[in-house]
């Protein structure tokens, strides 16, 4: 990344809150930011693997977290050799994964409030003096 593009994110960031959806990078930047061509990016777009935004004008605009999703792509295709067919279907299972996790944890806290409402709460140990004593 050149130093200038550093320098704009690292502005940017410090305004707003970490892997926003807010629409802010040109193609342009993000060809830059990720060492790509810009076509590789309007490919992964008609490919339905990102769908950035739109301005008025209809230039195409990236959120944080479309950065982030073509981050991981470019590792799908370049490391694991991946077609783009493979990393639509592994990004809808990772996608999937997280979904199902939230909800894991979400039943996990309802299930623990329902068992605080209904057990009573754990009495305290008291040791009775009789823990030394070995059995006869």
């Amino acid at each position: 990344m050149a130093p200038m593009d550093r320098e704009i994110r690292a502005r940017i960031q410090a305004h707003r809150s970490p892997h926003s959806a807010e629409p802010l990078y040109v193609i342009s930047v993000v060809a830059r930011m990720l060492d790509v061509h810009a076509q590789t990016l309007r490919t992964y777009e008609r490919e339905g693997l990102v769908q950035p935004a739109r301005s008025r004008g209809g230039v195409r605009m990236y959120s944080d977290h479309d950065v982030d999703r073509l981050r991981r792509i470019r590792r799908l295709v370049d490391e694991l050799g991946c077609n783009l067919a493979g990393v639509d279907v592994i990004l809808n299972l990772m996608e999937r994964m997280h979904d199902l996790q939230a909800e894991v944890a979400r039943l996990q806290d309802e299930l623990q409030r329902e068992r605080d409402r209904h057990l009573p709460a754990p009495r305290p140990f008291r040791p009775t003096g009789d823990e030394n004593e070995s059995p006869a």
